[in-house]
């Protein structure tokens, strides 16, 4: 038997001090294996930016834009501004919405590698049409396929890096995921930067080439073990106790296998995990399911990165000029990764929230005073200050890199408990997907509209999403991920809105207050 009265979500009590076990080396290539499936993610946003400036692109997709693109002195500011084009880059994140709702009880029911082979498969058919693409329609089905790659892949990777990771790494080894997504974005720009060179057809060699990361996706799937949460909340113990033992390198497993197994009990009492979600004991994760993704796109990094080349040209930079200054800025993410990975776990989330949050302020307010002095609508940035603009946006990129960008998706994939973690998830990346998408089906018009006021308007977000955090989010760093929930009966704000009790939906099982695990 199980000791005693289970808390709100199954674990009985905090057992972290009895966890045993350390890093191995086969957790570690699991978790690496994994993570390759946020290099999707990453290698559609830098993609995107670079083939929409591209003219080989523009003449066969979008003769209009091309034609206004001829006229750039007239107005710096809304040369692109089409929302067809703007569609091509949205149109994926809408697909990739509906897909991460499809993805939970896929996740939920055939495990997390279920749903990271669906979306590497769906990916590869996408990058295939798109790079084949002769019209209009069959290049906006290749995105809606990429886009439904996405939603599994974005709804699987995260959870099974968290469930796979020991509790005082979980921080590093989750942020693979980011750092894949970053190397994605670095390894596109490098690429666009060659193909535009290789004119008209260079276009589809960039987009094509989005096959070897679907294609190290789907195999990658193929290889990996399901996490131990998984294999238990589906019955499986015996199996999912060898795979903790496994990764953890030790049989000295009992207390973390307990968290699982009391976890999954209840897990498996609930029968419909999103209605369950909206409860009031599960407010605090849900408010930050939702909240943290939408800040994360509010930042305005998506709109620097899918838009990267857009935005240089509009400045007055050449097309190569152009593609070469965004694929600093994907070297210089990927760069800032390390920093988050390497002190996540020492110096917390909330620490790397804060101050990356101070930093992007600086820098979108100090872009938007030197575009609002220096840059007109029929003007040119003058040699000096293009480079002090790329500078000062590297910087911003920086503080991302080590705060928002790996972190809103770290926080939210460790905090719920096993019942909801995967409709969690789900609600995670859907928040994420759509305000991706209407981010990236305005953010030209918006361009247009604001002018140099856009990178206030985002800048204003980031002043609110920092005080969020500092009132709201408590400290996760070395909790276990069984053990996660009770943490916000500490917090001086959630204790006092969760109820007294667990609340149980009456139509859900009931189950009694010990559980035999015999």
């Amino acid at each position: 038997m199980a000791g005693g009265s289970l808390g709100p979500t199954g674990v009985a009590k905090e057992r972290a001090e009895l966890y045993e076990g350390r890093a191995t080396a086969y957790v570690i290539i699991a978790c690496i294996v994994a993570a390759v499936g946020g290099s999707i993610f990453g290698y559609d946003i830098g993609i995107s930016g670079g083939v929409t400036s591209m003219d080989g692109f523009l003449q066969k997709f979008f003769p209009e834009v091309y034609r206004n693109k001829q006229h750039a002195r007239e107005n710096n500011y809304c040369k692109y501004n089409d929302q067809v084009l703007a569609s091509f880059t949205s149109s994926l994140y809408l697909a990739g919405l509906v897909a991460s709702l499809v993805a939970s009880p896929i996740t939920r029911n055939y495990g997390r590698r279920a749903s990271i082979i669906c979306g590497g498969i769906s990916f590869l058919i996408g990058a295939i049409l798109n790079a084949s693409a002769v019209n209009l329609a069959m290049l906006l089905l290749g995105r809606i396929i990429l886009g439904f790659g996405i939603g599994f892949g974005n709804q699987a990777v995260p959870l099974y890096l968290s469930e796979m990771a020991p509790a005082h790494l979980r921080g590093a080894l989750n942020m693979m995921f980011q750092l894949a997504t970053t190397l994605g974005i670095f390894t596109a720009n490098m690429i666009n930067y060659g193909t535009d060179k290789l004119r008209p057809w260079g276009w589809r060699l960039s987009i094509g080439l989005a096959a070897v990361p679907a294609l190290l996706m789907t195999v990658g799937g193929l290889l990996l073990p399901e996490t131990p949460n998984s294999l238990i909340e589906r019955g499986e113990r015996g199996k999912g106790r060898q795979v903790l033992e496994k990764i953890r390198g030790t049989e000295k497993v009992d207390a973390e296998f307990q968290d699982i197994v009391d976890a999954s009990e209840f897990a498996n009492s609930i029968k419909h995990p999103f209605r369950n979600i909206l409860q009031r004991r599960n407010r605090p994760q849900l408010l930050m399911a939702i909240f943290m993704p939408t800040f994360q796109i509010l930042t305005g990094i998506n709109s620097i990165l899918f838009y990267a080349p857009v935005l240089f040209q509009s400045m007055g930079f050449g097309g190569s000029a152009s593609l070469y200054s965004s694929a600093l800025t994907g070297a210089v993410l990927v760069s800032s990764t390390f920093i988050s990975i390497a002190t996540v776990d020492r110096l917390g989330r909330r620490a790397l929230l804060i101050s990356g949050g101070i930093q992007m302020i600086t820098c979108q307010s100090v872009v938007s005073l030197i575009l609002g002095l220096k840059l007109g609508n029929n003007q040119e940035l003058t040699k000096d200050f293009s480079i002090l603009v790329v500078v000062v946006i590297c910087l911003f990129v920086v503080a991302f890199g080590w705060s928002w960008g790996p972190l809103g998706w770290t926080v939210p994939s460790e905090i719920f408990p096993l019942e909801t973690r995967s409709a969690g998830q789900s609600i995670t990346v859907a928040v994420n997907l759509l305000f991706t998408f209407i981010i990236g089906q305005s953010f030209l018009s918006l361009l247009c509209a604001f002018k140099f006021g856009i990178f206030l308007f985002f800048a204003g977000w980031i002043i609110i999403m920092t005080i969020f955090v500092y009132v709201f989010l408590p400290e996760t760093k070395g909790v276990p991920i069984e053990e996660m929930t009770l943490l916000w009966r500490k917090h001086w704000f959630w204790k006092r809105t969760l109820p007294a009790y667990p609340e149980v939906d009456d139509s859900e099982s009931r189950r009694s207050n010990c559980v035999d695990v015999n």
